[in-house]
């Protein structure tokens, strides 16, 4: 009997020998994990690990005087047109006896007392104050003082009362975007398993996919909790870990099974189809493993924790589906070997084992005989909806791409438009020897009179100083929404105002810092690393490719259709959000732009993903050229045989990445949106039409490696012996590309 060669081959086989060892390894790898994770805290990424430039300088100056800026939250008191001052007057007095009786309240500001927290139209008038107390302890005390709050509103049910800041807007999102993520999880399971009931027509053959899937991101769930003592994750991580994994974890299982069930049809041993399959398919696991691994390292080129963490997660998710793949998956199919097709469903079952269908065989085999005009049409396609692409704008994330729809939102607005940067303003952190001095206060009140009398920053304006007396924060309201223009502009002219002033005094250090600043430094720190990402991205997988299969037209054409796929998905979402075109069916807007760190993130998770499809194709086309079949003859029968297998894949990834489009915030919905367009595009135009025309064009041109390469390791690629043994049937010559699908 032929022995597998290749990695994936000897470790298949060693697990299907052993598959007592294989499962109850596998089994205990992944309850220890998940059980010893259990025992350690995770590392959640913190507000203060984002920031990047100047906002990261002026926390290490508030972190190394001992200094942290206390929860503070501020209470609108509004009236409409036909309510009486007095009533106003009335809810303010109430609104700060009621806050400074309740537990938790520190110091509380009112215009009553002389501050100007009266807007310009004498309609609003805010109520500030601090939470005593840790302010990491803040969001547990917030409860009782909330509902403080409530009970003033409803004491004055003619005048607005509504909460806002920092601590009570998190708690309301967390909460709201919790349950967000936790549909798009429930969603994704049972969409998962319909798919592959569609596809097996059989409940076992349909539940092990799925059931490895989930083990192996239980696995890597527990593993998650070690990693994150070094790399920080949030909560974002785990939902993309999940989808990520339920994508690859059931793509690996398809891949395997398919290729085992296909040997068993023709003829082969429950052994040796196994053997097959290890070594096939298996290595095509490997290989894409190793690309999404790749792929998403990139991110830690970013330097920005929020990305490390999404990346840990996934890399983490895909090496345990690889694990596992080369290991418990074999073990499973040979104990169950033909018992898999348990659990049989009449029509599907009949319509699953009907042998392969005829339509991608007829537009195949139209492809193949006219390459030229399939490449140019199929090329075409995508390079028009990518066009688009060429007017992308980018924008910071910000409060429009959460839940308009929840109370803490709406208040944000009218705060916003009552005290425009009230809500959220520009804060500038000075360091001294003291900050007390005659010298530095002038200084101080030098940048309030300029700061306001530019006509871009507002009142108030409210200076806090550390208790070491050597930091001063001064906040500065802004002008704008705190994500605009105008308010990029109004911070870049509060830094000049800095550097003329404060800036400028003896012995102190300023540093502007802020939502907004923090945006603009995020902004440019991804500006200047994307470049990086993508050069390291495209330059390994193309070393990948080209290593495992040497050849350089290959590595290269992938590279160039992996790209097509990305840039049609990015024309996709300008055509939707920055256009307005089908925003309507997914619950959005048209937003102008899309927010900044999505193509990028987009670019990693689809550069990795795509390579499943594509050298899993590959390698089947490739084990015909290796057996000595024409290129027609190989593309032919590498795409016919793998088209079931990736069309299913394709539609599972396409419903799982569609449920990102049913969050309510509008970054995940650019995310999924982008994902499946581009998931969709890649299993269809790219591989089932561009590749192989391309690859008729190319001819044996294939397979070219120029012989300074010649050095690279010769990797089998046709299947192991016992295969060609039992030759499957061959269609008579003029029917060769319409009866194999």
């Amino acid at each position: 009997m032929h022995t597998p060669g290749n990695l994936a081959g000897r470790t298949g086989r060693w697990s299907a020998r052993h598959r007592k060892t294989a499962v109850l390894g596998w089994l205990t790898f992944v309850v220890l994990a998940i059980a010893l994770g259990s025992l350690l805290p995770r590392g959640e990424l913190t507000t203060a690990e984002q920031d990047v430039g100047p906002v990261r300088q002026a926390q290490e100056i508030l972190d190394a005087h001992g200094w942290q800026r206390p929860a503070e939250e501020m209470v609108l008191v509004q009236r409409d047109g036909s309510t009486s001052a007095d009533a106003v007057t009335a809810a303010l007095t109430d609104l700060a006896g009621t806050l400074r009786r309740t537990p938790d309240v520190g110091q509380v500001t009112s215009p009553l007392d002389g501050a100007p927290l009266t807007s310009a139209d004498g309609r609003s008038a805010l109520v500030t104050f601090d939470l005593a107390g840790d302010p990491a302890d803040a969001e547990a005390a917030i409860g009782p003082i909330t509902d403080a709050v409530a009970a003033v509103a409803a004491r004055h049910p003619d005048v607005r009362v509504d909460e806002f800041g920092d601590t009570s807007a998190n708690v309301a999102l967390d909460r709201a975007l919790s349950e967000d993520f936790q549909r798009a999880e429930y969603l994704a399971i049972p969409i998962t398993l319909a798919v592959l009931l569609l596809t097996f027509g059989a409940l076992v053959a349909a539940l092990l996919p799925l059931g490895f899937a989930l083990t192996a991101f239980v696995g890597a769930l527990g593993l998650l909790t070690y990693v994150s003592q070094n790399w920080h994750v949030d909560g974002t991580a785990q939902t993309v870990m999940l989808l990520i994994g339920l994508a690859v974890g059931v793509d690996y299982s398809l891949f395997y099974l398919k290729r085992e069930r296909e040997e068993r049809a023709r003829g082969a041993g429950a052994a040796d189809a196994l053997d097959i399959a290890a070594a096939t398919s298996g290595r095509s696991v490997l290989i894409s493993g190793l690309t999404v691994m790749v792929a998403m390292a990139g991110v830690f080129l970013t330097g920005m924790p929020v990305f490390t963490g999404i990346g840990v997660a996934t890399i983490l998710v895909v090496a345990c589906s690889v694990l596992g793949s080369l290991t418990v998956l074999p073990a499973l199919m040979s104990w169950l070997g033909d018992r898999v097709e348990k659990g049989r469903i009449p029509l599907l079952h009949r319509r699953t084992t009907a042998g392969p269908g005829r339509f991608w065989a007829a537009v195949l085999g139209a492809v193949l005989r006219r390459p030229l005009v399939a490449a140019l049409a199929a090329g075409g396609a995508l390079v028009a909806l990518a066009v688009p692409a060429a007017g992308l704008q980018l924008r910071d994330e910000g409060i429009t791409d959460l839940p308009q729809d929840l109370p803490v939102i709406q208040t944000y607005h009218r705060i916003a438009e009552a005290f425009p940067g009230g809500s959220s303003p520009a804060r500038v952190v000075i360091e001294a020897d003291d900050v007390g001095t005659p010298g530095i206060q002038a200084a101080i009140g030098e940048l309030r009179t300029r700061a306001l009398g530019s006509g871009r920053m507002n009142e108030p304006v409210e200076v806090q100083t550390s208790p070491d007396g050597e930091v001063a924060i001064v906040s500065v309201p802004l002008a704008g929404d705190g994500e605009d223009r105008a308010s990029v502009d109004a911070l870049h002219a509060l830094e000049g105002i800095v550097d003329d002033t404060v800036g400028s005094a003896d012995g102190a250090t300023a540093v502007v810092t802020g939502s907004t600043a923090g945006s603009v430094a995020f902004r440019d720190q991804l500006a200047g690393r994307t470049p990086w990402v993508f050069g390291f991205v495209l330059v390994l997988a193309f070393a990948l490719l080209l290593v495992s299969f040497r050849s350089i037209v290959v590595a290269a054409t992938a590279i160039v259709l992996n790209l097509l796929s990305v840039a049609a998905a990015y024309g996709t979402l300008v055509l939707v959000f920055q256009h307005g075109v089908g925003a309507s069916l997914i619950g959005v807007q048209s937003t102008g732009a899309i927010v900044n760190w999505v193509p990028l993130f987009l670019f990693v998770i689809l550069f990795g993903l795509s390579m499943d499809y594509h050298v899993f194709i590959l390698s089947r086309i490739r084990e015909g050229h290796d057996r000595g079949l024409p290129t027609r003859r190989a593309v032919t029968e590498g795409i016919t045989a793998s088209a079931g297998v990736v069309s299913s894949a394709a539609i599972i990834m396409v419903f799982v990445f569609a449920t990102f489009v049913t969050l309510s915030t509008t970054n995940m919905k650019q995310v999924g949106l982008g994902l499946a367009v581009a998931v969709l595009l890649d299993a269809t135009v790219v591989r089932a039409l561009l590749l192989p025309a391309v690859m008729q064009l190319l001819g044996d041109r294939n397979w070219y490696l120029p012989r300074w390469l010649t050095w690279l390791p010769a990797v089998r690629h046709e299947p192991p012996a016992a295969t060609d043994q039992i030759p499957a049937p061959r269609p008579a010559a003029d029917e060769e590309l319409t009866s194999v699908g």
